[in-house]
């Protein structure tokens, strides 16, 4: 069966947002004379559908109520300001030329909402040719590690299982593909890079994607 659709996550994929999130949490933290704690943060990554807050965190260990409106303004600012500065991951221009050339449906498959996803396409220059962009828009219930939003993808873009490559930076990411039955190619960023992307059960790891032209990745499904 060819291959008819690349399937890609957004936060720490297309974009490394990732960082700059970590970053404005660790300022809060830093600020109250704490540091934000590495193994709890890695929950988070990849999903909006977590048991532990940072902020309530925060409060337990100042041991009193925080001005929370004003923190997550501050915080909301330096992560964006970080955000700005950045272009495409390396590989990602390659695959989504890909894509339209070969006749591959492309779609976002995230678990942030739509208005922070077609923001940051429509900087970025890339907001045109998605087939699909599915997002969990802040419902727990949709976002990874549930196989929901790539079900869904795969619906709305009329596309098997088995024709279908995820790629993936996170291991909440990974497991939700890996649930929709899809191949999922592993790519981590600077914060996901120590989480097990393996362990999550990622097909394929590369430490970037551009260490793999998409020619290559799709003449592997072709000879198999």
């Amino acid at each position: 069966m060819p291959i008819r659709a690349f399937l890609f996550d957004f936060d720490g994929l297309i974009l490394d947002t990732e960082l700059a999130s970590r970053a404005g949490w660790e300022l809060l933290y830093r600020e109250q004379g704490h540091e934000l704690p590495a193994d709890m943060w890695a929950t988070l990554v990849g999903t909006t559908h977590a048991p532990w807050d940072p902020m309530t965190h925060l409060e337990e260990l100042v041991g009193a109520p925080l001005e929370r409106e004003a923190l997550n303004k501050r915080r909301r600012t330096h992560e964006l300001a970080l955000i700005e500065t950045e272009e495409l991951r390396p590989g990602i221009p390659d695959y989504l030329a890909a894509a339209q050339q070969h006749g591959l449906k492309r779609a976002v498959v995230s678990s942030s909402n739509d208005q922070w996803v077609e923001m940051h396409l429509e900087r970025l220059g890339e907001a045109d040719g998605w087939d699909a962009i599915c997002t969990a828009n802040r419902d727990p219930a949709r976002a990874k590690p549930a196989p929901t939003l790539y079900l869904e993808a795969l619906d709305l873009l009329g596309v098997g299982a088995d024709e279908a490559i995820a790629f993936e930076d996170s291991p909440n990411g990974i497991r939700a593909a890996k649930a929709a039955g899809i191949f999922c190619v592993g790519i981590p960023n600077e914060v996901t890079r120590e989480l097990g992307l393996g362990d999550a059960g990622a097909d394929l790891l590369l430490d970037s994607l551009a260490d793999l032209p998409p020619d290559e990745l799709l003449a592997r499904f072709a000879k198999a």
